[in-house]
């Protein structure tokens, strides 16, 4: 159940510090997402939708075992330090380099989280193509996705936040912006933890994430060699850009950051175009095709450890993983072996496993070179007319090279 009005009043004249969503931010966030408690959020992706009609899941349904339509997309604080271009969230949400807000408690913030996803749920029943049985997985969610605004991981009370999903039988992917080093190094372990890695230096990364802090390449360089300490599920998210970060010289720097974090997995995925539209350095040039994504995704491997291991060509989503890790027996081992993984992370929640603890063997369908290109073939393939006209007009985009006009604005 969602925390009622009256709490918010009484806790706004009882706590020490202001809350987070004050009514204006409420106004305006409110239209966007599911808000819950003083500083926290959930929202149903087409995704979800979409698998709840079985017209296929997303990457993580693909890359990782992750039914799209169980998946929990949700946040414990709206606040970010970046102001990124791509945000397709319009950076509506409040920005900050510290926590100065009350702190919800998190077992509440969980349990309200899950009535308000439940809540979104129930709005699909009797939608066309949505089963008896999909709807009732649905309502009971095993995997929450902390990357739906802000970030997540500098909620004071993150580690009981996280091991309360875990209680409740869901696993927790974790995105962050490397923006907050100390918090990784203290964070308890989750299924998966991913970095952001929007620019591979520094000229880039001001220009795409528009950092508030003045020393975000030396937090940034922190939180990857933090990466490399953890013995669970790591993974650097690559946002790629036409004309911003796919050049040769951005390919040679990339690898240097794998080097410096050895990530187990590395995501490739496109420029969602989603800021079309509004005011942005952006264009419908700057989102690469599928095919310039596997062609960098090439490059980025050769004379790596990592080899390409899955695609999900339906969102343009490339999985690059280290072979010597997940290559087991002569097969790809992306996939997540979910009950072994909240086995473990309720024996012992401060206790680390080891990536290999919890991983399981990927599909043929979802494997690199397979015909289905990461399509579940149990799925029924839907493009929308929507979908049909942004192919036709990404086919006809021409690729330029804007980051020097942009840089010297």
């Amino acid at each position: 159940m969602l925390f009622c009005r009256s709490w918010l009043r009484s806790s706004a004249t009882s706590c020490r510090k202001p809350l987070m969503l004050t009514e204006k931010r409420r106004e305006t966030l409110g239209s966007m997402y599911s808000l819950v408690g003083t500083h926290s959020a959930v929202k149903l992706c087409r995704w979800q939708k979409s698998m709840l009609r079985n017209r296929g899941g997303c990457y993580k349904w693909t890359m990782y075992g992750i039914q799209s339509h169980r998946c929990m997309e949700a946040t414990p604080n709206l606040a970010c330090a970046n102001k990124c271009v791509f945000c397709w969230r319009l950076n509506s949400n409040p920005v900050a380099t510290e926590w100065k807000w009350d702190v919800d408690h998190p077992k509440e913030t969980v349990q309200a989280m899950l009535s308000s996803h439940r809540a979104l749920v129930k709005d699909t029943r009797g939608v066309p193509g949505v089963t008896a049985d999909r709807f009732d997985e649905a309502m009971r969610p095993q995997h929450c996705a902390l990357s739906l605004v802000g970030e997540p991981i500098l909620y004071p009370r993150i580690n009981e936040f996280v091991a309360a999903l875990h209680e409740e039988g869901i696993s927790t992917f974790l995105v962050n912006n490397g923006q907050f080093p100390e918090c990784i190094e203290r964070l308890a372990p989750v299924t998966q933890l991913y970095l952001s890695v929007d620019a591979p230096n520094r000229e880039t990364m001001k220009i795409l994430d528009r950092p508030v802090f003045e020393d975000y390449w030396e937090r940034f360089n922190r939180s990857v060699a933090l990466m490399k300490t953890k013995r669970i599920r790591t993974v650097f998210r690559l946002t790629l850009i036409e004309g911003y970060n796919m050049g040769e010289k951005d390919v040679d720097e990339y690898k240097k950051l794998f080097q410096a974090g050895e990530p187990l997995l590395v995501e490739l995925k496109q420029l969602t175009p989603a800021f079309y539209g509004r005011s942005t350095i952006l264009r419908l040039h700057n989102v690469p095709t599928f095919e310039r994504i596997v062609s960098v995704a090439k490059q980025l491997c050769d004379g790596t450890p990592y080899e390409i291991a899955s695609v999900h060509e339906h969102s343009a989503c490339v999985l690059l993983a280290q072979r010597s890790k997940s290559f087991v027996d002569g097969r790809w081992n992306t996939w997540i072996n979910f009950p072994r993984w909240i086995s473990l992370a309720n024996e012992d929640p401060t206790r680390e496993p080891s990536a290999s603890e919890y991983a399981t063997i990927t599909p043929p369908w979802a494997v690199y070179g397979s015909p289905e290109a990461g399509f579940d073939p149990k799925q029924e393939r839907f493009v929308s007319a929507k979908g049909k006209r942004w192919q036709d007009k990404q086919q006809g985009a021409t690729v330029v090279n804007d980051i020097d006009a942009t840089a010297a604005q």
